[in-house]
């Protein structure tokens, strides 16, 4: 169970609709209130029953015991500024983000001399889907959540925050903001990049047509670019604030890609063998791993 009976979602997406969605088939007693800044967005959700919907911030979050940031990265800050007035003492604010120091660093000390509480939060569920019809009542069951406290974080807060994830039915784990980012940068992030640059250059390969990519797409292609549908802004805004440790990850994977090119230049088949005998291995003990010892599986979507 969970103490807060208000909550308010700012963001009316897959993940804001989802937990509309979860506490109403858990908990139907609980008050949600629903806010976007698109007009139309407020109009799809209040169609279809999403949870009560206000056209303005300020009674969107008024009398809530927990307000959910669920924009993308590069829109906290401005959301939080038009919020920030009307945070009552005692709030509780926590965020949905897939990058923690950049927002940390944007919210954290503006909630406080506001005399909320912030608890930075990421919940690892999505699809490709965006939008308030694409949420489900199921996307958080088994899945984990990562909270990133810093030195700031109210510990009461942070229990009150892990206990509602896990009545959403969320495995916790608790990591610092910098090393957060650096596992998603790896496990998500980098994964994500890679799908949209292979739909570019698939796109760029005058000698392929879209028809042929279409009829003749193997299970492979469909299923590795299946994230590339993903919410555009929402990617933009994951690169821009999470920029050191993507170039890191993105600087090794370009490594490994000219060792892989330079040996199908040569015809080396030992290194390639052995390159994909290695790369198999790990990529097994990985799914072992997750399934059998309830290690943190990060690259679920």
């Amino acid at each position: 169970m969970t103490e807060f009976r208000k909550i308010s979602v700012i963001g009316l997406g897959l993940i804001a609709s989802s937990i509309c969605l979860t506490i109403r088939k858990k908990n139907p007693g609980i008050q949600i209130v629903g806010y976007d800044k698109d007009k139309e967005v407020r109009k799809r959700a209040k169609k279809i029953g999403l949870c009560e919907i206000k056209s303005n911030i300020k009674n969107a979050t008024s009398g809530s015991e927990l307000i959910i940031l669920c924009v993308p990265v590069g829109q906290m800050q401005a959301v939080l500024q038009r919020l920030k007035k009307y945070i009552k003492p005692g709030t509780i604010i926590t965020d949905v983000g897939s990058v923690k120091l950049s927002v940390i660093e944007e919210l954290e000390f503006t909630i406080a001399d506001a005399k909320g509480k912030f608890v930075p939060s990421h919940p690892i569920a999505g699809t490709e889907r965006s939008g308030p019809d694409a949420g489900y009542a199921g996307l958080f069951e088994g899945r984990w959540c990562i909270l990133t406290p810093t030195k700031k974080t109210n510990k009461r807060a942070l229990k009150s925050v892990e206990t509602f994830w896990k009545f959403l039915g969320m495995q916790t784990k608790i990591m610092t903001p910098e090393h957060h980012d650096l596992v998603l940068a790896v496990t998500s992030h980098a994964p994500h990049l890679i799908a949209y640059t292979m739909v570019g250059v698939v796109d760029d390969l005058e000698a392929v047509t879209k028809s042929e990519i279409i009829n003749y797409s193997a299970a492979g292609f469909r299923d590795f670019t299946r994230i590339a549908a993903s919410d555009p802004v929402m990617w933009r805004d994951i690169f821009l604030n999470n920029q050191d440790a993507h170039l890191e990850v993105l600087g090794r994977f370009t490594e490994e890609l000219f060792s892989l090119q330079r040996a199908i230049r040569k015809k080396d088949g030992e290194y390639l063998l052995k390159y994909f005998e290695r790369t198999r291995s790990i990529r097994k003990g990985i799914v072992a791993a997750g399934q059998d010892t309830g290690t943190p599986n990060f690259g679920r979507d």
